[in-house]
């Protein structure tokens, strides 16, 4: 037997080496389709949709000092905001808040404060100070015989900064 086991030491090296060019060729693919990726990012620049995160560097940039107000932050790619910020409220009662730089939105029953705070950034480019959350229940409802209950949501509203404002009337159609 001692002249099969020396076929058998001959044979496995082979093999680790063969699991070594693998994992190389493995590795090699790996840097190409990162590199592809950065290139693609910087080809389609802030404007595109991109699952990078921006570095400290490029989150600094898009701050800008206008005026009296010390810092504005330009609207971003919105993302994921879509989903949180279902629209906004326009009702009386919000109307007269809006004086007092306060806005109101039905937002995802899923949502928190700081969703809902990286969503108004994202999407309409100011700084909110405060968010508050309301849960609002169903209210009930009678057709007829039938009986039942509107849905419950979410409503938030969102106090800006001094000299911000959100143009709600001309987004909503």
């Amino acid at each position: 037997m001692g002249l099969l086991d020396k076929f058998k030491k001959t044979a496995q090296p082979k093999q680790k080496t063969d699991l070594a060019l693998k994992k190389k060729e493995a590795k090699k693919r790996k840097q190409v389709e990162e590199e592809q990726k950065k290139k693609q990012f910087q080809s389609v620049g802030s404007a595109g949709v991109s699952s990078a995160k921006p570095k400290k560097d490029e989150v600094k940039d898009k701050k800008a000092t206008i005026g009296s107000v010390p810092s504005k932050v330009i609207k971003e790619d919105t993302g994921e905001a879509y989903k949180v910020l279902l629209k906004p409220i326009i009702t009386e009662k919000m109307t007269s808040l809006s004086v007092n730089n306060q806005y109101g939105f039905m937002v995802s029953s899923y949502t928190n404060k700081i969703e809902v705070k990286k969503a108004v950034t994202k999407v309409y480019g100011v700084t909110p100070i405060r968010v508050r959350i309301i849960n609002v229940k169903g209210k009930a409802v009678r057709t007829g015989k039938q009986t039942g209950v509107t849905k419950k949501w979410k409503k938030a509203v969102v106090t800006l900064k001094q000299g911000d404002k959100i143009e709600i009337y001309e987004t909503v159609k």
